[in-house]
């Protein structure tokens, strides 16, 4: 476990977002879905390649 304090923070998701969060949360039996942010985060953080996920549009509701 982390030394470091966490931060409430309040946002708006989509329903089928937060359906997603909900399915990886079962499927890797994480009780908590702030956990599933916060992994999504880090990896976005140190994996992920930044302009593959923030370089194209995905918006799966402009049509």
């Amino acid at each position: 476990m982390s030394g470091t304090p966490k931060v409430k923070v309040t946002f708006e998701i989509y329903q089928d977002s937060f359906e997603m969060l909900m399915k990886a949360g079962q499927d890797y039996k994480i009780e908590e879905i702030s956990k599933v942010m916060r992994c999504l985060l880090d990896y976005a953080a140190t994996d992920g390649d930044w302009e593959q996920i923030f370089g194209k549009v995905r918006c799966r509701r402009c049509g």
